[in-house]
């Protein structure tokens, strides 16, 4: 199969980033590279304008590295509150999912993050306080409180019972 060297002009998913040289079959670069805009072929000319967009990269790497640095120091007083549906023992209907908290985080707190910085190990189903990891970056993670609640008025327990499990003193 025929391959041709490109830059690309903007980050691609499994390919490369933002003004690295690849080489890949020309049908990819002739058929969807090209014709989107995410590449220009390798030429003496665009070889010029190759340290441009290095440039280019290397600054938009260094502010979005500030800014996630930033947005992690506003994550460390947060405590996010998320409600869910309960049964009458006070057991989930369902799990908090990253989906929930990036929906939550902007409602509450007009924060936009994407949705595959949030990390869980697997969903949250139980009520009370959770970390959270959250990767803004590359070199940058933090921990977000969240607070999950039920809808639903949890059943006090009786009298009876808390005194059995009060220790006598």
């Amino acid at each position: 199969m025929a391959k041709t060297d490109v830059i690309l002009i903007k980050n691609v998913d499994g390919l490369g980033g933002e003004s690295d040289q690849v080489n890949v079959a020309t049908g990819y670069a002739r058929n969807y590279l090209l014709p989107q805009g995410l590449a220009i072929p390798l030429t003496e000319g665009n070889e010029r304008r190759l340290e441009a967009l290095r440039k280019q990269r290397r600054s938009r790497e260094i502010r979005e590295a500030k800014d996630a640095k930033e947005l992690s120091a506003s994550f460390k007083h947060l405590i996010l509150h998320l409600k869910v549906k309960t049964g009458d023992t006070g057991k989930m209907y369902g799990s908090v999912t990253p989906a929930n908290i990036i929906e939550q985080l902007d409602e509450q707190f007009e924060i936009k993050i994407d949705r595959r910085k949030v990390h869980l190990e697997e969903p949250i189903r139980t009520i009370g306080v959770h970390e959270v990891k959250l990767r803004l970056h590359a070199e940058v993670s933090t921990n977000l409180k969240v607070r999950v609640e039920s809808t639903n008025p949890l059943p006090e327990p009786e009298p009876e019972a808390a005194a059995k499990e009060a220790p006598a003193s």
